[in-house]
């Protein structure tokens, strides 16, 4: 009875402490473990994550400590106070995190391979379109270029350098099991992406045998969880405006350039009208830059819901994107919408499905397409500044009216955007639904089947003021297109996985069987002189027939693999994998290949030796081989081809007979290009977790390229794919994560990235020391080598004469007002017609004459390293991510400087930075002279260091106190400003260093009129509701 009232007494007067915890989405946790510190009192968060302890009156300075898997473990002062709210925070290489790799899942202290975790919840806060957007300097060894910035465009991921000379070098990428060879990043809204991992190393891909040679990219996308329905709003609103504009002349310094061009009664004609002089033109000018870019806006809507309860989970999720491109009449929408379901049959059966559709639509011009003088932003950097004359405005006109209509530079780029329509219509869907089994104990039977299917719809309309529509440049007036193209992907995949743990020993089996197949489908039908242009794409039918392609393709795939894991006591770990592919792309006696992999991993933490390094909390060295392969290649690459022939060509007794003429070799001799990999990895973690240090040096070598290599001409074909040439690529990656601060209140984390890669030529075609490749981009050089790749030398060197200035008055003797050039000078072409101020080339062979013998490597596209520096800092409610990117030692083939800075066509607008050229008042200047003839060659004087620093990403937020919202429905709130390419330090001249317009293995940093990339900045929220 005593008893019984000492207890009530005791009760009375405990402090009950009440409270909700959180994660970092304000979500709550369920499950978290609240204990009383200094005792065994232990309570447990229900689903919502609310909690009550109750603690006894004796209790002296009473500390709770919460903990949850996965957090970062806190202690809290009570001080008296009754309701205490936590926010956990995610524990920084937490070794028991669950890592994706192919058909299963690892804890991240087990991984025996290297597979990298992108740090998704931070690449979140920058509000961009697609994940491979934010994915750039996040990960080691991962390089992500993108051609430019126009809204929309996929970035190339490559891993651990290129393989493929010739061939696609992007990774294979496994979207919720179901492997495709392309990103989709547009069809993801990565506010629905869970993880992304990215698998480097061979014993890794290597269950993805003949796709896994580029490496994989593993997305994981949002399900379900057990709790109560969670509703979530995701939003935010921003402006972009253009990086960088060119410095253009303005009306002064262009009319002086005319006068250099022209003699004086044609500037009597153009520019000296009713008086006007040079100093007339002394603040003049129109920069077409401030037309065509503008302040644009961006936007993002997204709605989702998830719950689960009596083993069921759902996850249903909506948004709305739209970007309007900082070039008029660009921009990006799109609508995405995905389910997911998983439900619990039996405690041994499971079922689920995930179903996602997308819609986006890019609007507007390529600006990186076509040649120099019909390119729009060469137009917009070149149209004349000012007239000369008042009667008449540039600005409404298509056509320059004192010019050549013929003269593509003439035409208005203005003008010429508003009126083209060119509309790429995306359509994505794909389903996918799995039975997972458990037969037996540790015996798991998983089967997944899965549909894709992706629509590409072009839209081209060219009216009467455009550039490819108007009377004068073309003689198909008003004319259209529409294109159309469908790939279907079917997928089967079965896995067995049986795990067995004795004693020390552990054993993880997994061996699989799948079926893919892919139907691809083709047309482009255009016409030409249509009647009414105001009916736009409606009023196509009105045309003319003018042309039309269509075909279709298919290919197959048969896999078996497997993988073996075992263990000892957590300290020594072997991985094996095997993978065998069977691919309709090869003949019979190819189509098969192989691809076997092992890895050994040694956790010499737990030695004796190394009890002594107390600050040493898990170290393990790994060391893997594998072979991977690559089969981006043709359908039909492996077959002779025949083309039927236009019906207008044969005539046989006066009839127009269809004929057939055998076009590819074919070789049935192809196969897959074969990458081999060894990989060694060092992965440290220290004082308790707070510095973790991975560590690789890697080696690969693919053989048997696929390369469309050249025939003799008496074989009657061009060319033939053969397996041809070898290519070594070797790195260094280091990661580095940190928590430099934790207290309480505030915390500190820092994220460090740095990857060095290498690559050599090791092999050509029979007899070949160089493979020369030229660039498509203006007439002059079409048929010019702009990059070379040559035995025992990196790929994709640029190529060209070594530009040492300009000649100079002192190389030439001078008889009157003629110059003539001394003998010990080289000179290009004809002697006699060099002057000064031409562009003067080293003499490499020293024979006098500069010729396609002085000839050489000029630069090199490929950076010398890569990384990203990432800083999360929490303070109370506010956070803040502050994110820088690099690329050092790379260099940029600047094509716009060749047309920039070298005058070479009457009106032409320049460069500001060409009023310094070279004239008889200026002549130390290293610009050429105008009309300068010698210079329309790649030299080293289009060639930039394109290494940069920039500031990714900056991302300021604040959680509102769950205190405010009362018992109202709102369960958490988050608003925040976000930043994106925020700073650049760069000695680039060009608008932007982090371009490749041309991009390919064997044409890296080339700048040709790329798409401006945009500075952002938006504000949004993060809303969820009870």
């Amino acid at each position: 009875m005593i008893c019984s009232l000492l207890l009530i007494v005791i009760a009375a007067n405990a402090q009950t402490v009440k409270g909700k915890i959180t994660d970092d989405e304000n979500l709550g946790v369920p499950g978290a473990s609240v204990s009383l510190q200094g005792s065994k009192l232990v309570v447990m968060s229900d689903s919502l994550g609310n909690y009550s302890i109750n603690i006894p009156s004796q209790t002296v300075n009473p500390v709770l400590v919460v903990s949850m898997l996965g957090f970062v473990k806190q202690e809290i002062m009570v001080n008296k106070r009754p309701f205490i709210n936590v926010k956990l925070v995610k524990e920084i290489n937490d070794l028991s995190e669950v890592v994706v790799i192919g058909y299963g899942t690892v804890a991240k202290r087990d991984l025996t391979g290297a597979v990298d975790k992108a740090d998704v919840k931070e690449m979140q806060k920058a509000s961009v379109l697609g994940f491979d957007q934010s994915l750039a300097g996040r990960v080691a060894g991962v390089n992500v270029v993108s051609a430019e910035g126009r809204p929309g465009a996929e970035a190339d991921i490559v891993i651990r350098g290129a393989n493929s000379l010739t061939q696609n070098n992007n990774p294979l990428y496994v979207i919720d099991g179901f492997p495709v060879e392309a990103s989709l990043s547009n069809a993801i809204d990565p506010k629905d992406i869970e993880s992304i991992e990215i698998l480097k190393d061979a014993s890794a891909t290597a269950i993805y045998g003949a796709r896994g040679a580029n490496g994989v990219v593993m997305i994981t996308t949002k399900t379900g969880k057990e709790a109560k329905p969670v509703i979530s709003y995701d939003g935010f609103y921003g402006v972009q405006s253009v990086l960088k504009k060119m410095d253009l002349m303005d009306g002064y310094e262009f009319v002086k350039l005319q006068g250099e061009v022209f003699g004086a009664a044609t500037m009597d004609d153009y520019y000296f009208k009713d008086g006007k002089t040079l100093e007339s033109y002394r603040g003049t000018g129109k920069d077409f830059q401030d037309e065509m870019f503008r302040t644009a806006p961006m936007q993002k809507h997204g709605l989702s819901i998830m719950s689960g309860s009596g083993g069921t989970k759902y996850n249903l999720s909506f948004s709305y994107t739209g970007q309007d491109g900082v070039v008029l009449n660009t921009g990006f929408d799109r609508v995405q919408g995905r389910f997911s379901l998983d439900q619990e049959v039996r405690k041994w059966l499971k079922v689920g499905a995930k179903l996602t559709y997308s819609r986006s639509k890019y609007s507007g011009t390529f600006l990186s397409d076509g040649t120099a003088t019909y390119n729009i932003l060469q137009n917009t950097w070149a149209y004349r500044p000012v007239t000369g004359a008042s009667e008449f405005d540039l600005s409404n006109d298509l056509f320059d009216p004192i010019l050549n209509s013929n003269d593509n530079y003439r035409i208005n780029p203005v003008v010429a955007v508003k009126n083209e329509q060119n509309d790429n219509i995306f359509t994505f869907m794909m389903a996918n639904g799995y039975i997972e089994a458990n037969i037996v104990k540790n015996l798991k039977f998983r089967s997944i089947i899965g549909y894709s299917k992706n629509n590409v719809r072009n839209d081209i309309f060219n009216n009467s003021k455009s550039r490819s529509g108007n009377p004068l440049t073309t003689t198909l007036g008003v004319n259209a297109g529409q294109m159309y193209d469908e790939k279907s992907n079917w997928l089967n995949e079965n896995t067995l996985t049986y795990n067995l743990k004795k004693g020390q020993h552990r054993f993880d089996a997994m061996g699989g069987f799948s079926l893919q197949y892919e139907d691809h489908l083709y047309n482009y039908t255009r016409m030409q002189q249509i009647p009414y242009e105001t009916l736009g794409m409606s009023g196509m039918d009105q045309g003319t027939f003018y042309s039309m392609q269509a075909y279709r393709n298919d290919w197959s795939l048969m896999s078996y693999y497997s993988r073996l894991n075992y263990n000892y006591a957590s300290k020594y770990y072997v991985t094996a994998t095997m993978r065998a592919d069977g691919s309709s792309k090869f003949s019979p006696q190819n189509r098969w290949g192989y691809f076997p992999s092992t890895s050994l991993m040694w956790r010499f933490s737990g030695e004796e030796f190394m009890k002594s390094f107390k600050f040493i909390n898990d170290a393990k060295l790994r060391v893997s081989w594998g072979a991977t392969g690559n089969n981006r290649v043709g359908e039909y690459a492996s077959l002779p081809q025949i083309t039927a022939l236009r019906p207008d060509r044969y005539y046989f007794g006066g009839e127009l007979i269809i004929g057939s003429a055998k076009t590819v070799m074919g070789n049935p001799d192809l196969k897959w290009e074969s990458t081999y990999m060894t990989n060694i990895g060092l992965d440290v973690n220290m004082f308790k977790n707070r510095i973790n240090l991975t560590a690789e040096v890697y080696q690969k070598r693919t053989k048997d390229l696929l390369l469309n290599a050249q025939l003799p001409g008496s074989s009657g074909y061009l060319t033939s794919f053969k397996n041809i040439g070898e290519v070594e690529n070797r790195g260094l990656e280091i990661t580095l994560n940190t928590v430099n601060i934790k207290k309480r209140d505030f915390m500190w984390t820092s994220n460090f990235n740095i990857s060095f890669n290498r690559n050599k030529v090791i092999s050509l075609t029979e007899n070949q020391e160089t493979l020369a490749t030229s660039v498509w981009w203006e007439y002059n050089r079409d048929s010019q080598p702009a990059y070379i790749a040559r035995k025992g030398e990196p790929v994709g060197l640029m190529f060209g004469f070594i530009y040492e200035g300009t000649y100079k008055p002192e190389d030439f003797t001078q008889t009157g007002s003629t110059y003539y050039l001394k003998n010990n000078i080289a000179y290009p072409g004809s002697r006699a017609n060099v002057r000064p101020g031409d562009m003067k080339y080293k003499d490499i062979n020293g024979d006098g004459i500069i010729d396609a013998n002085d000839r050489t490597v000029i630069g090199n596209g490929f950076p010398v390293h890569t990384g990203g520096f990432n800083n999360t800092f929490t303070y109370k409610n506010f956070d803040l991510s502050v994110f820088f990117q690099w690329s050092y030692g790379n260099d940029i083939l600047n094509a716009n400087k060749y047309m920039f800075e070298r005058y070479y066509m009457p009106h032409s607008n320049m460069y500001a930075s060409y009023a310094n050229r070279w004239t008889p008042e200026n002549p130390t200047s290293d610009i050429p002279r105008v009309n300068e003839g010698s210079g329309s060659y790649y030299s080293s004087y289009g060639i930039e260091d394109g290494s940069y620093l920039r500031l990714k990403t900056v991302a300021l937020g604040y959680n509102l106190p769950s205190k405010v919202f009362g018992k109202s429905f709102l369960q958490s709130l988050r608003v925040y400003v976000s930043a994106q390419n925020l700073w650049t330090w760069t000695n680039y001249s060009g608008m932007d260093p982090e371009v490749s317009t041309r991009a390919g293995a064997l044409t890296p940093g080339f700048d040709f009129s790329a798409f401006p990339r945009a500075n952002t900045i938006t504000f949004g929220l993060n809303m969820n509701l009870k």
